[in-house]
């Protein structure tokens, strides 16, 4: 028994020190295509795959990555004026209280991106998470996102499908600027708001990260050059993506075979929103690499009245998945401590 508790041990060990690399893509495909919209596109399209075969090879290997997480509760697809919505939950029959969590996830990553941390939030509460409208993942766009009004709206009509009135709203990178624009437009939704290193929120992208995402943009370059531009994003030097990975094939799936449609780009909040906000909010900035502003965006996010604004040491854009047990620990206490209505 002690064996198997063990080897069960160094099987959660490997798996959390792998995931932190396979996420680095993940950034380098937020980076990238906010690099995209920023410099310009021929106007706002709708999301898709680009051919029947790069839609299977991309579900199987989103199932695949999905495995890894706990079986939900129940699967919806939740119409919306923008499609559908491919919504999870995992219900607790007995949660510390009756607000459930909501997860948004960052750019190309979907719903398997919260693995890390998905098992230690259903312990204590019911958890719904979304693959966002206009990415890759299962749901479905059938309208273009005009704007981050239109982005927000989505939201806002899912909680409502899923008969949802207030919630604990939390996205990480691109999903955080969604859930920060969500606050702003919506702010009777929150109950609490939860920003993980949220890109284009309290700053602009790192410049040195949009001229690397550029680099691992380019088509014709080897792998290797690749790879290494994308470790550079990361922060994590002389790293090897394992391409057999559930989540590595799922990201490169995505990226290969669906076309965004030029999805907007998360919009800086001003100081009057921020000084507008009234729910809780908790904010996570990494202390290396980061591509949500680091130390000057921390110095922003301080505006807001209800802010508690934490560095999280020795982290990069990759924050939720490197320091997820501690994270999920503190995340409680927060929603624990939000008020109830």
């Amino acid at each position: 028994m002690d064996e198997d508790l063990a080897n069960d041990d160094i099987g959660t060990q490997r798996r959390r020190r792998r995931w932190p690399v396979v996420l680095i893509t993940v950034i380098a495909v937020a980076s990238t295509g906010c690099l995209v919209m920023v410099l310009g596109t021929s106007g706002p399209g709708v999301g898709h795959f680009r051919t029947p075969a790069g839609r299977q090879a991309y579900t199987e290997a989103y199932t695949s990555a999905f495995a890894a997480l706990p079986k939900p509760t129940e699967t919806s697809d939740v119409e919306t004026t923008f499609g559908t919505v491919r919504a999870y939950a995992w219900v607790n029959p007995d949660p510390v209280d009756d607000v459930p969590v909501v997860l948004v996830p960052g750019r190309a990553s979907g719903v398997p991106m919260w693995g890390e941390n998905l098992r230690d939030f259903v312990e204590h509460r019911t958890v719904y998470a979304f693959d966002a409208i206009g990415d890759s993942g299962l749901s479905e766009q059938t309208l273009p996102l005009r704007g981050m009004d239109d982005n927000a709206r989505w939201v806002d009509e899912a909680l409502d499908g899923l008969r949802l009135d207030r919630v604990h709203l939390v996205g990480h990178s691109q999903g955080g600027g969604l859930a920060a624009a969500v606050a702003v437009r919506h702010p009777d939704r929150l109950a609490s708001l939860t920003l993980l290193e949220p890109i284009m929120t309290f700053g602009m992208l790192p410049i040195w990260a949009i001229g690397w995402s550029a680099v691992a943009a380019l088509p014709f370059l080897p792998d290797s050059w690749r790879d290494h531009a994308l470790n550079r994003i990361g922060g994590v030097e002389d790293a090897e993506v394992d391409p057999e990975d559930p989540m590595a094939r799922m990201i490169a799936a995505g990226t290969t075979h669906f076309d965004s449609g030029s999805l907007p780009t998360p919009s800086r909040l001003t100081d009057d929103q921020m000084r507008a906000l009234t729910m809780p909010v908790y904010v996570a900035i990494a202390s290396d690499k980061s591509l949500a502003g680091g130390e000057d965006a921390a110095e922003k996010a301080e505006l807001i009245p209800t802010a508690t604004v934490k560095i999280w040491p020795k982290t990069t854009h990759s924050l939720p998945m490197q320091v997820a047990p501690a994270l999920d620990a503190e995340l409680e206490r927060f929603w624990a401590a939000a008020p109830r209505p």
